[in-house]
């Protein structure tokens, strides 16, 4: 492989006009296609061949026109409460309600079905909470429920308050989320603004009103300003800091673009590009800084350009490919997830990786070939310029390699102490989807879910819509057979009320709303939920009946068991081609398993630091804390340990190459280590940076992303890669690059050390035989 890169860099370098052609007219294609295919974002939630998912298909089937699915419809709610001292019966709140009622029906993306007359033939018209409920209760009377059944009942369903102070309307919108702009908020807020005006409190909430911003931004700016800090002081010229930088900027650019292109023909979310931007960024900085790091390295033995150039994509470029393959593996195996969210964040930063390589290794050599020697220049005074390839200076990380090839016990000990420790917290690990409780405290949707916990029951944030099957039932038996179904209901400890909200038109299927006493992320609904469906075969049994049970509990709970039921296999997937991956590079068993266990350490305490600070607020740094997003372990340890193996490519690679060049054991530590350690320190400080500056963002899982990717750098490039590797190497000696021969012979060799090119190209030759090479 080195010898094809060799090739290519210095074809790039020497011919600059075709190739830096080639990427301003791809760059051009993609934003032409952004502007001309792009379509909306689609920012719904769903997870096929779940059981709620299936028991929420199955309403929609059942029951055409009916209550749309809440992951994926638009609605908004209108909470009310009443002055001080007074209830929402009194005449002039009434007055002021029915004004605001008014004003929804004149809100032109309001449903059609609920601007209707209200009456018996238009089930879906806004109705006054005070009057939905007085008829509620009128209606279950004259149905012939009992006083207290019926007083029971329509407080489960009703829209006002048993103390009548507070009461809701529920109104659906037409359209989906890429149809929420700001005149679509300002026209459902302007009826809140008149009846607040009339003296009644008014919270409006929902996916219709929400500003669903997406991320970026000014954090991408923060994490560029830190890169190119740490790039100056690397190269200590301002010409060279900005080559990876613009490799980034234009990689990424491409990538943005064709995903924005996509959404003409896919259903994208608009939290897609932000993975693809903050991963892209990050690994785009950090791949052209290794080969330019090498290029430096090669001009200062006074070979000609266009050949340091050649060299550089040849080994360092090497390094690089093998890097991002390690990462692109680790993010298209999120497939096995088989959650859509998960499966096209992951492609899409796998496309950004994908592009960072190839503008890495062909790009920015042909950058080289048009800067020449301006490339080191516009150099800085007051920085000193350090070459850590120099054979004899001491820099500080051949100090520190010297250390802990001295001490290798303690040094692995107290990295593996240090992390043991950070790990503790992840214990108290808790998952949770984002709802409105786990919003921050001051907002609409918060104070609206609180008010409704406290003037409802905690459960009436968390109902469970159990979708009853009825159809391999005898048409006289259907009714007996759904109320068995809400009697069974009834003897699950955590139900406050069961009932019959809807029948569809052919009497086959009904809809059982399960109001439970615990709020939708407790631990009492997730077992109620299980209950419940552990129910079904012993009520098919004897009814007849089939039932799915949906609900923000249920998918919650689904999820999980998604997740749990993926994590093996996507373990297997991710760790396995890995591990062949870097037994191809460095033609060892024992280096990519210490690499793996490293990973593992690393990863632990990313989750104890993540849960300490976001979830246990141990800092006290974060104003809500909260379970954190339940796909974010399974997401985290993909990219993480994509992004682990770069440096563990990048570091031991150096150390590879000085073994195969001939040096000892302990010596290839040391010179690899000191070759490496500045590089891998800069590119390790960029991507944290360029993590980091996405903690700003409001959303909260991007939030707690960006801290999580930002520590886990931290953790295994510094403590794993620096402390930990370099120690078991040292205690492994020659064993480290021990391979059975019969593999030895499996394995194609791969040269990433770049043995091979240097053969060829220290083999005297003339010239147009070296310009084949």
């Amino acid at each position: 492989m080195a010898t094809y890169l060799y090739r290519l860099g210095k074809f790039a370098y020497r011919r600059k006009g075709i190739v830096l052609s080639f990427w301003l007219a791809a760059l051009v294609l993609a934003g032409v296609a952004a502007v001309t295919l792009s379509g909306p974002t689609k920012d719904t939630f769903s997870i096929p061949g779940t059981p709620a998912q299936e028991a929420q298909e199955l309403m929609a089937e059942r029951f055409p026109g009916g209550a749309a699915d809440p992951f994926s419809s638009l609605s908004a709610r209108y909470l009310v409460s009443a002055p001080e001292g007074q209830t929402l019966d009194e005449p002039q709140n009434q007055a002021a309600m029915e004004d605001m009622l008014n004003a929804i029906r004149g809100v032109e993306q309001v449903e059609d079905f609920a601007k209707a007359e209200p009456g018996p033939d238009a089930p879906g018209a806004l109705v006054n909470p005070v009057a939905a409920h007085d008829g509620l209760v009128e209606q279950l009377l004259s149905q012939g429920t009992p006083e207290e059944q019926a007083n029971a009942d329509a407080a489960a369903v009703s829209p006002l308050s048993a103390d009548r102070t507070v009461g809701y309307l529920d109104v659906p919108v037409a359209g989906d989320f890429s149809d929420v702009n700001e005149e679509l908020r300002e026209a459902l807020q302007e009826p809140a603004e008149a009846a607040r005006d009339a003296g009644l409190n008014v919270l409006v909430s929902g996916s219709a009103v929400e500003i669903m911003e997406p991320p970026g931004g000014a954090s991408e700016l923060v994490g560029m300003a830190v890169a190119a800090v740490v790039l100056v002081i690397t190269f200590g010229s301002l010409v060279a800091a900005g080559m990876p930088l613009f490799s980034a900027i234009v990689g990424v650019g491409i990538g943005v673009a064709l995903i924005t292109a996509a959404t003409g023909f896919l259903e994208l979310s608009s939290m897609v590009s932000t993975l693809a931007i903050m991963i892209g960024l990050a690994v785009a900085i950090d791949y052209s800084l290794f080969i330019l790091s090498r290029y430096r390295a090669e001009l200062s033995s006074g070979i000609p350009r266009d050949e340091a150039a050649g060299r550089a994509v040849g080994t360092a470029g090497s390094a690089v490919v093998f890097a991002g393959l390690t990462v692109i593996i680790a993010l298209l195996a999120l497939r096995v997830v088989n959650i859509p969210f998960l499966t096209d964040m992951g492609r899409a930063a796998a496309l950004t990786v994908s592009l960072a390589v190839l503008i890495a290794i062909s790009m920015l050599p042909a950058v080289l070939g048009l800067t020449k020697s301006w490339v080191f220049r516009g150099r800085l005074p007051f920085l000193r310029e350090v070459d850590p390839e120099h054979p004899t200076k001491m820099t500080n990380g051949r100090r520190w390699a010297n250390v802990v090839t001295r001490i290798p016990v303690v040094t692995l000990l107290g990295g593996v102490a240090l992390l043991g420790v950070l790990a503790i917290p992840a214990a108290n690990l808790q998952l949770a989807l984002p709802t409105p409780a786990t919003e921050p405290p001051g907002t609409v949707a918060r104070d609206s879910y609180e008010i409704t916990a406290e003037s409802f029951g905690e459960g009436r944030n968390g109902q469970l819509l159990v979708v009853a099957d009825a159809q391999n039932v005898d048409e006289d038996a259907r009714m007996d057979a759904f109320g068995t179904v809400v009697e069974t209901m009834y003897g699950f400890g955590d139900v406050e009320n069961a009932q019959i909200v809807g029948v569809n038109e052919a009497g086959d299927t009904a809809q059982i709303l399960v109001t439970p006493l615990s709020g939708p992320i407790s631990e009492d609904t997730m077992a109620l939920v299980q209950d419940i469906r552990d129910a079904e075969a012993a009520l098919a049994e004897e009814t007849g009946i089939q039932f799915g049970v949906t609900g923000q509990t249920a998918m919650e709970l689904d999820v999980s068991d998604r997740l749990a039921d993926a994590l093996i296999p996507y373990l297997l997937v991710v760790v396995g081609l890995a591990f062949i991956l870097l037994m191809l590079v460095f033609r060892s068993i024992l280096v990519p398993l210490t690499a793996t266990l490293g990973f593992l350490l690393s990863v632990a305490a990313t989750f104890g630091a993540t849960v300490a600070i976001f979830q246990l607020d141990w800092l006290g740094i974060v104003s809500n804390p909260q379970p954190l997003v339940s796909f974010l372990p399974i997401f985290l340890i993909g990219v993480v340990f994509g992004l682990a193996m770069d440096y563990q490519v990048f570091l031991v690679s150096r150390m590879r190459e000085a073994y195969v060049h001939g040096e000892s054991a302990k010596d290839a530590i040391i010179s690899g280590f000191s070759h490496g350690a500045r590089v891998v320190t800069a590119a390790a400080v960029i991507m944290m940076s360029v993590f980091a500056a996405f903690i700003a963002e409001d959303m909260a899982f991007i939030k707690v992303m960006g801290f999580a990717l930002a520590a886990a750098i931290l953790f295994d490039a510094f403590i794993v890669r620096m402390v930990i590797i370099p120690s078991v190497m040292s205690l492994l000696g020659d064993k480290a690059w021990w391979l059975p021969r019969w593999l030895d012979r499996i394995l194609p060799n791969v040269d990433v050390e770049g043995e091979k090119l240097t053969r060829q190209l220290e083999t005297p030759k003339s010239d147009t035989e070296l310009a084949k090479v």
